[in-house]
């Protein structure tokens, strides 16, 4: 991954974590930062290529695009609904991406070795 898009996902990795605090408060912008730093994120993730065989790892960025797609669509539910749906679309794009952080890279070492 180039620098560029290092500096996408950490820049989507803040505002998305500062959208959801600041969403506890009920400021009007909050959706927006969260679903400006949803979208980068997601951006990233989808961008980012594996070109090799391993459908254990095929399999995996497929789980973690669509923990992308739910990040995006949690933001989407804060425009949209009045009470805290969005928290549950996040939680379980928060556990996808979680499983994947650490799959992928070890999967990735096993393929190497």
């Amino acid at each position: 991954m180039n620098k560029a898009y290092q500096l996408i996902q950490v820049v989507g990795a803040v505002l998305l974590l500062v959208g959801a605090m600041l969403h506890i408060t009920r400021w009007e912008l909050s959706p927006y930062l969260y679903t400006i730093g949803a979208v980068f994120f997601a951006y990233v993730q989808v961008m980012s290529r594996y070109e090799g065989k391993n459908l254990i790892i095929r399999r995996l960025r497929r789980q973690q695009i669509l923990g992308a797609v739910l990040l995006v669509f949690a933001g989407v539910l804060m425009f949209v609904t009045r009470y805290n749906e969005w928290v549950l679309c996040l939680s379980v794009a928060a556990v996808i991406q979680l499983y994947t952080a650490y799959r992928i890279p070890s999967e990735l070492e096993k393929e190497n070795k």
